[in-house]
């Protein structure tokens, strides 16, 4: 019996967050990774150490180095992208979350490869016209950031794209909601409430949450659809092996929670009575303030990805476990 060939898939966005999971769930599997990212990041951050990135290419160099020959990629997997929502310099955005993804999405069209990419649930905007990723709704959105409107560009461009037959053999897109899990402390003011209220518990013993300033909406009751990072990892596989031919998803749970319900959590998994106290919103947000995200889920489900996504409690008792065996 002939020996079966080993995966290569290359990933950007390697060294941050859902990418290094992403290249940690893939070295697991015995799947061949080229990382993408700034380099000097592969070796800055704690959680990082000891882990296998295989080949490692810089992302200002990978043009230059796809155009030599001999590579030999199964997938590309990009997850690269200036990610801060405050972001407002928007030649960036336009370099680095619209043309390099345009570039990864030609070159995959031209040599045949299989791309999923993450787009995100910001380009729904306020989310007023809910959240539903039925594509025909898409140049309807209304992103309230730069970031987001740099998503929505791209979203519509692949679309237009696939109009013209300009496409790689199978592709998605993937809207993440708020995604929390372990490796995501490099993002400061943009890492999940789970990691603050982590942070913070060690810190001071308490947890500080928003008051609800609409009526009928208790404080902390407030709700996102908070996906753990293991399952957004599972349904990238998924895509890839199924494979999904094409579109563009939510990947939530399909499940608001409550932050309140997020923070007794963290102390139930830290082995602590819970102390919350309730401050003010910010008057510069309280406009923009969302009090209720959820990923509507059908499309993905439709698609026959089956497997169950992990209860908020699951996914934080997990994560907060291993902030507390120290690995970052």
């Amino acid at each position: 019996m002939a020996k079966k060939r080993t995966l290569t898939y290359l990933v950007t966005g390697a060294a941050g967050f859902i990418g290094a999971r992403f290249v940690e769930s893939c070295n697991a599997r015995k799947i061949s990774v080229i990382s993408v990212d700034q380099e000097k990041l592969f070796g800055q951050r704690p959680e990082h150490r000891g882990f296998q990135f295989g080949t490692v290419v810089d992302l200002d160099q990978l043009p230059l180095w796809l155009s030599q020959p001999g590579h030999s990629i199964d997938a590309i997997v990009h997850l690269g992208a200036v990610t801060d929502t405050r972001e407002t310099n928007l030649d960036l955005l336009r370099r680095l979350n619209v043309d390099y993804s345009q570039f990864l999405w030609n070159y995959a069209t031209t040599k045949k490869i299989p791309m999923i990419y993450a787009s995100s649930a910001a380009t729904y905007g306020d989310g007023q016209q809910g959240y539903d990723d039925d594509e025909a709704l898409i140049p309807q959105l209304k992103p309230l950031n730069a970031y987001g409107d740099s998503k929505l560009q791209f979203d519509l461009w692949a679309l237009e794209q696939e109009k013209f037959g300009k496409h790689p053999p199978s592709w998605a897109g993937f809207k993440f909601f708020n995604v929390y899990g372990f490796g995501e402390r490099h993002k400061g003011f943009m890492s999940s409430v789970v990691l603050h209220a982590f942070e913070e518990i060690q810190k001071s013993g308490k947890v500080t949450l928003f008051k609800s300033h609409r009526e009928g909406i208790p404080d902390g009751f407030q709700k996102r659809d908070f996906v753990w990072v293991d399952d957004v990892v599972e349904v990238l596989h998924f895509s890839l092996q199924k494979p999904i031919r094409r579109g563009i998803y939510n990947l939530g749970t399909g499940k608001a929670r409550p932050f309140l319900h997020l923070a007794q959590a963290v102390f139930k998994a830290l082995g602590k009575p819970a102390q919350i106290e309730f401050i003010e919103t910010p008057v510069s947000i309280r406009d923009k303030y969302q009090y209720f995200t959820e990923a509507k889920m059908d499309r993905l489900r439709a698609q026959g990805y089956s497997r169950p996504f992990a209860e908020l409690e699951k996914g934080v008792e997990e994560y907060v476990g291993r902030l507390g065996r120290g690995q970052a």
